[in-house]
């Protein structure tokens, strides 16, 4: 590829990351918010963060973007732009899959944390703040690295918009000259190691909350299967 079919492509990847940064906060701040609300004590704000957990795992990501960029704009009389589009659209979706992972983290704590909290007389926002979240923050990050890796793909959805990500960027150097398989490799591998670089973070990160809890980050480690006897049967 020449120097500026390189360039095209290095400015899609610059977009998707922006794309894929603001996204990623947004959905956080869903996912805790409607997390801990699926967790309150009152009957109608569990309902209400259950109702959009359900409504935003339910539908098409490519669908939500849609709605938001063409559907939702003329509704209200303005226009978004495609990367604050993306923005709203893959960060309400992705949160509704956080909001998950935050209120079974929460969920998970041993019922005798609370139960402590109650007796030191702390208000359910400390309860919240000082002792629930500590201990359950360190468990969420395995998952929502997970989900910040379908993120990472997810963002490719906004090509569609004609916004010039990596993905849109590939098309059109692929169009240029007319060469998928070469092109489309580079973009694989684009992915793969923004990703490979994301889950490093993250395992990072998981290892030095566990350690400020007292806990250590699970070792992996490969289980070599025994061998099957004659035919098969062990």
């Amino acid at each position: 590829m020449t120097s500026g079919l390189w360039e095209l492509v290095l400015q899609g990847v610059w977009v998707t990351i922006q794309l894929l940064v603001l996204s990623a906060l947004l959905a956080t701040a869903v996912s805790f918010v409607v997390g801990v609300a699926r967790t309150h004590r009152l009957w109608i704000v569990r309902f209400l963060a259950g109702f959009y957990t359900e409504v935003f795992r339910g539908t098409s990501a490519l669908v939500m973007i849609f709605w938001v960029f063409f559907v939702l704009p003329p509704a209200f009389g303005w226009q978004l732009v495609p990367l604050w589009a993306g923005t709203l659209a893959l960060g309400l979706t992705y949160g509704a899959y956080g909001a998950e992972i935050v209120r079974g983290a929460l969920v998970a704590v041993d019922p005798a944390q609370k139960e402590g909290g109650i007796a030191l007389s702390f208000t359910p926002w400390q309860r919240m703040r000082l002792i629930l979240l500590p201990q359950a923050v360190p468990e969420m990050i395995p998952p929502f690295s997970n989900l910040l890796v379908e993120l990472l793909k997810g963002t490719a959805l906004v090509s569609i918009m004609g916004m010039g990500d990596l993905a849109f960027s590939g098309n059109l150097v692929r169009l240029a000259l007319q060469e998928s398989a070469e092109i489309y490799t580079y973009i694989l591998l684009i992915y793969f190691v923004i990703a490979f670089l994301l889950t490093r973070v993250m395992r990072g990160l998981e290892k030095k909350l566990k350690a400020g809890v007292g806990k250590s980050a699970p070792r992996r480690e490969t289980v070599t299967p025994e061998p099957a006897g004659i035919g098969g049967a062990r």
